[in-house]
């Protein structure tokens, strides 16, 4: 019964008020509610781009405009949001009290739902483990990996599902040496991240509100004995490190248990199921855009860039949400207090006042990099370095192998908003690279 309550707050209530609103045309309602927004969004963007900087919903604004977009995830006017804080009161007196103690990526400690003094205090703490050095160590391992799984496919005859036997197992692998997973573990973090990706979407479905529980339930017991075990007999993985650190530092740099766990469970969320869809995007974009993937074969130094366009067009964090901490302007419109400002990423990189034909797929566009995939301002993403060199190496180590790859099958989208990719992508790998040299 608990369980269903907290439902109810936080997803069915919402999810029949945008039912609702989709209907009489309510853009946030059509957000979260209209099947044809989530099939194509791009149309949705260029609807809302044409009503201006700044639209106002019934229950909130939303913003597709870059200057605007970078604005509001800059300011100290705005805050990020926590957990059911944005509901109205009797909802919120509800979920506080139907609510579990499971980890969440939008509930304090996570680095996502936190402002200073905390989060600078987070962030330090992490970031003196997460250093440029540890990154580049990290790449090694990333091309060792990489080289490794397409071994595993050179032979494979048929359709391949890339999604499920590359992109998926490449990050997950990287997130366990950070996290000092054992091999044996491995698929088990895998199927708990995958079950958990629709966690930052409202409006979910009771059943599939039930399997993300399953997902962040098993995960947050599994963290459980895995930091215990840490904690006994470090290892040379981040997470050791970071378990290190914190108890030999000054008061003001220990992080508790749960504020370990949150850190944690933010690395699986945000570096397990966004890089799979940038790896999983990016190989479709170029599989359907040969002229692309051709310059690239002939050019490899255009590498960092195509990824950086391959973040623009296909954001695979697709927007967030600030809240107003006090009355403001924006966009030349006063915002009041807790008021909601929903800030579409994915729109605000194809905005045409900064990229030139910003629809075009263009891995030589000079201002790729200006994109808002990883935010911006002091929550821009910790492990942006990380997603970038997962992205290049991925990409370019899996079309240098299997050159003459095609698509086998149209493939099906994730079942997410919040976050955009490939659930399953079939591909003919045809010969490798030796071969067909």
């Amino acid at each position: 019964m608990r369980e269903r309550l907290h439902w109810f707050a936080m997803h069915g209530f919402i999810r029949e008020v945008a039912s609702v609103g989709a209907r009489r045309g309510d853009p946030q309602g059509r957000l979260v509610a209209d099947p044809a927004v989530k099939a194509d969004p791009v149309a949705f963007y260029e609807e809302l781009r044409s009503l201006g900087p700044l639209v106002r919903a019934r229950l909130s604004y939303l913003t597709v405009d870059h200057a605007v977009a970078s604005e509001v995830l800059r300011s100290d006017d705005f805050r990020v949001l926590m957990l059911g804080s944005n509901l109205p009161a009797p909802l919120r007196w509800l979920e506080r009290h139907a609510r579990d103690d499971l980890l969440h990526p939008l509930r304090p400690p996570s680095l996502l739902a936190v402002e200073p003094p905390d989060h600078t205090r987070y962030r330090k703490t992490v970031s003196a483990v997460f250093t440029p050095r540890a990154v580049a160590a990290l790449r090694d391992r990333v091309e060792q990996t990489a080289t490794a799984l397409l071994d595993q496919l050179a032979g494979q005859s048929g359709a391949v599902d890339v999604i499920d036997r590359y992109c998926s197992q490449l990050p997950v692998a990287i997130i366990s040496d950070i996290l000092g997973v054992p091999d044996r573990d491995r698929s088990e973090i895998l199927q708990f991240g995958e079950l958990a990706a629709p966690a930052l979407d409202v409006g979910l479905p009771w059943r599939q509100y039930r399997r993300v529980q399953r997902g962040i339930a098993g995960f947050t017991l599994w963290l459980t004995g895995h930091l215990r075990q840490l904690r006994r007999t470090p290892g040379d993985d981040l997470m050791s490190q970071l378990i290190v650190a914190s108890e030999n530092g000054s008061p003001e740099e220990r992080l508790d248990e749960s504020e370990l766990q949150a850190i944690a469970g933010l690395v699986l969320a945000a570096g397990f199921e966004t890089t799979v869809n940038l790896l999983g995007n990016g190989i479709r974009m170029l599989l359907d855009a040969p002229e692309q993937l051709h310059a690239l074969q002939q050019r490899p130094q255009l590498w960092p860039n195509a990824v950086e366009e391959i973040l623009r067009l296909e954001s695979p964090v697709q927007l967030t949400a600030r809240a107003a901490l006090d009355d403001v302007e924006l966009a030349g419109r006063p915002i009041r207090r807790g008021e909601l400002v929903v800030v579409y990423l994915a729109a605000a990189n194809r905005d045409p006042v900064v990229f030139v034909d910003p629809h075009r797929f263009d891995i030589e566009r000079v201002n790729a990099n200006r994109h808002l995939a990883f935010s911006a301002g002091r929550h821009f993403c910790l492990g942006a370095a990380l997603a970038r060199a997962e992205g290049e190496v991925g990409l370019r180590a899996f079309f240098d192998r299997f050159p003459e790859v095609r698509l086998a099958g149209m493939g099906s989208r994730r079942d997410t908003r919040v976050l955009r990719g490939w659930s399953t992508l079939p591909v003919a790998l045809g010969p490798e690279w030796s071969m067909a040299t």
